[in-house]
């Protein structure tokens, strides 16, 4: 008899749901209160320590943020660094990972071996921002990009889904007379969709939430990302006495703090549904075989 159809087992299972269900809630909480705190005024902003619904509901909050053309610029810039750095993550780490996943390549040994040293081992901030300085990247978006694109957990686990594809599908099309991009392109790409969807959300939201980078690479404020400009605003007291923002600039109140924050993470809230049937076969392909 299993456990779950015993009375034990159902109450176990019972206060694991209630459990789980409370964590749930807490944890969703703070994000209730930022997104209902957006659309109320001000006075109840200050009035209420907390609430998930707003008694007088307005959009000036967002009317004002979407007015100020530093905010617009940075959802662009954001949108757009997000977008072509996924394409390129996704393309340099697929291209890496398809020779490395032939057993008869060359040197693969010692690339995987550099990749696995890579994974545990990292440059660091310093030698990195030297290095991009070098390459003549700084106040680039570029700067972005190039530095983080090629993940080497990503790169091993798409070597390794490749690896698991039936040999015969390559032979075959090599037979038809397909090279080895026609190949790659036209057959394994195709087959890849649930771990190309996993990374690729892993990628979009490790670029649309990179905070870091911006704040080293980027001096010219009017290229700044999302996350800048949501710096700036929720700590824009401070900042004004360091000097680093316009001393015309006017600190937002409460209610633009929350509607620059919703904003900002909203568009991964949105995407993730569509992803999410691939999220976990995604990540269960290609984490067996080595």
């Amino acid at each position: 008899m299993k456990i779950h159809n015993t009375r034990g087992g159902r109450i176990f299972d019972a206060a694991n749901y209630l459990f789980l269900s409370l964590i749930g809630i807490i944890t969703l909480l703070p994000f209730v209160y930022v997104f209902a705190g957006s659309f109320a005024t001000e006075p109840e902003i200050t009035r209420r320590a907390f609430f998930v619904w707003p008694e007088q509901f307005t959009l000036g909050s967002y009317e004002y943020i979407f007015a100020t053309p530093a905010f617009v610029r940075a959802l662009v810039t954001t949108i757009l660094v997000t977008a072509v750095g996924t394409l390129v993550q996704l393309a340099f780490t697929v291209t890496m990972a398809y020779p490395l996943a032939k057993k008869s390549l060359r040197g693969r040994n010692v690339i995987l071996s550099l990749v696995v040293f890579a994974m545990v081992f990292s440059g660091g901030m310093i030698p990195t921002f030297l290095l991009v300085k070098d390459l003549g990247l700084l106040n680039s978006y570029w700067a972005l990009i190039l530095p983080a694109a090629i993940n080497p957990f990503s790169l091993i686990i798409i070597k390794n889904f490749f690896q698991e594809l039936p040999a015969e599908l390559e032979e075959s099309a090599k037979m038809d007379g397909a090279t080895e991009i026609g190949i790659l392109w036209r057959i394994l790409l195709p087959l890849s969709k649930p771990v190309l969807a996993t990374f690729a959300l892993f990628y979009a939201v490790g670029i649309w939430n990179d905070f870091m980078s911006p704040l080293l690479y980027l001096s010219d404020n009017s290229k700044w990302t999302l996350q800048m400009y949501l710096r700036q605003v929720t700590a824009a007291s401070d900042l004004l006495g360091t000097g680093n923002v316009d001393p015309n600039y006017i600190p937002p109140e409460q209610g633009i703090k929350f509607a620059v924050i919703v904003v900002a993470t909203l568009p991964i809230l949105i995407f993730y549904p569509f992803l999410q049937k691939h999220f976990a076969k995604g990540m269960l392909i290609g984490s067996v075989k080595g």
